[in-house]
């Protein structure tokens, strides 16, 4: 049995998924006292884990971690170091990842919370200005359908007027044949008399 401390540092090992995978294989390794945990050192990004197990198990971790990195993550450098100090129990470190991410959680679901008030704000606003401009739509149907009606009114009036027009110019046109022909008649009654006088003038 011994005890392990492993040092990664690099570029972008935070916040990128590498802790998850390192405990899950201690999991599957049978390992129950683990710790990993994320740091800094000397201005790089450092991703710490103690492990403590038998010889043949720390071997097969280590060899894990030289041949695991996430797909963001650029890893620059590791170091095992032996470790003295007591390594908790494995659930220690599931329950503080738990803990970390609910921390990062509750932030935005609170932001989530947040939008969620404001978006129901704007929504209850539109519906608001819809329901008016509804009232404004109908109050303006109301007034194109009157406008419909005083529209029908004038055309019927105006085909009434028309018909009306038609009739009495009909009416003058019958009047100004029967003067015509009246004026035809006579004229055809002058020219007889005209003959008869001629025939009579050419007997003398």
């Amino acid at each position: 049995m011994q005890k392990l401390k492993i040092k990664i540092t690099g570029k972008n090992l935070h916040d990128v998924g590498y802790r998850i995978p390192l405990i899950n294989e201690a999991l599957s390794l049978g390992i129950n006292n683990f710790n990993t945990f994320n740091a800094n050192l000397e201005g790089a990004q450092a991703v710490i884990t103690i492990i403590e197990a038998d010889d043949e198990i720390i071997e097969e971790f280590k060899d894990f971690i030289n041949t695991f990195h996430p797909e963001k993550a650029t890893v620059e450098k590791v170091v095992f170091e032996k470790y003295n100090n007591n390594v908790p129990p494995i659930e220690r470190v599931m329950q503080s990842f738990q803990m970390e991410q609910w921390g990062k959680g509750i932030p935005i679901l609170l932001k989530i919370s947040e939008t969620l008030d404001n978006n129901t704000s704007i929504l209850k606003e539109n519906t608001s200005i819809l329901k008016e401009n509804t009232s404004i739509l109908k109050e303006n149907t109301s007034i194109l359908k009157e406008n419909t009606s005083i529209l029908k009114d004038f055309k019927n009036e105006t085909n009434d007027n028309f018909n009306d027009m038609k009739m009495i110019m009909s009416k003058h046109d019958a009047d100004a044949s029967e003067r015509i022909l009246s004026i035809k008649r006579e004229i055809t009654g002058i020219k007889e008399r005209l003959s008869d006088v001629e025939i009579a003038v050419s007997e003398l």
